[in-house]
């Protein structure tokens, strides 16, 4: 199962509902969990693109890391209501970016289909506070750079991250990464071997997940589960957020979580 957002999550997200159509969604037991989701993705992909030396560009409706020709471009909607003058900067960063480019509207309010980009939709969902389930599989937070490599080589091949290959060590996850105030990676163990990764993120008060990749050799065997719960675990007293691909959203509602509304993702042709 490869699943996340994030960033990073590259998940194969659902076409885009039609203008005008209303998108489904649930209750939602988490007050603001767009704009929650808006900010601890924002969190994630600030972290992210100081510890590979990216540029960082903050405005009021947008958050974007200005990356190299393998990580591209990441833009993070932070409001429904972009600016006109917001809405033509996002634009020329998409322009000029020398990697692939990928902008989440977790509001689903700004159109970029002007920009050459294919919309497509993952549901937010929210978990609040409660109690965890234990794993059943060894679940550790990662600490040493060989455990840092192993979690990004599952997330490289679970994600299908084709522009990190080949793969350089600590390019999609430097050492320094892990070492932001609020983010860990998690790493599940089947007899030892490395099979499943997931990042986390707290970020003023409110959890997310990113990232929630198994390796291909352990697929269908209760890793993602296991490093959803392992992950999950030290987040047990706090709201948690999440934006869904397909093949993950199942996990997630048995774990809790449920729909707030879907978010948009608007991707290059070649994220």
């Amino acid at each position: 199962m490869t699943t996340g957002s994030t960033s990073s999550d590259q998940a194969r997200p659902e076409p885009a509902a039609a203008p005008g159509s209303a998108p489904e969604a649930t209750p939602d037991p988490l007050p603001d969990a767009l704009r929650l989701q808006a900010r601890n993705s924002a969190a994630l992909w600030t972290a992210t693109g100081r510890s590979r030396g990216h540029r960082v560009v903050r405005r009021r409706g947008f958050v974007a890391v200005d990356g190299d020709e393998r990580a591209g471009l990441r833009v993070l909607v932070q409001e429904p209501d972009l600016g006109p003058d917001e809405v033509a900067e996002a634009s020329e960063l998409v322009r000029r970016a020398v990697g692939p480019a990928l902008v989440e509207d977790p509001f689903s309010s700004t159109d970029l289909s002007h920009l050459g980009l294919r919309g497509r939709q993952m549901p937010v969902m929210t978990r609040p506070p409660g109690p965890v389930g234990a794993p059943a599989l060894d679940v550790i937070r990662v600490r040493r750079p060989e455990d840092l490599q192993a979690a990004e080589r599952i997330v490289i091949e679970g994600f299908d991250l084709t522009g990190f290959t080949p793969h350089r060590p600590g390019e999609l996850f430097p050492r320094a990464l892990i070492e932001q105030p609020g983010v860990a990676v998690h790493l599940a163990l089947r007899d030892g071997v490395p099979a499943g990764a997931a990042l986390s993120v707290v970020d003023a008060g409110v959890g997310s997940h990113y990232w929630v990749g198994t390796s291909a050799a352990f697929r269908s065997r209760g890793v993602g589960r296991a490093v959803m719960l392992g992950s999950l675990a030290p987040l047990a007293h706090l709201p948690v957020t999440l934006t869904a691909s397909k093949l993950g959203r199942p996990l997630y509602e048995s774990l809790g979580y449920t729909v707030a509304a879907p978010s948009t993702w608007w991707a290059s042709p070649a994220t």
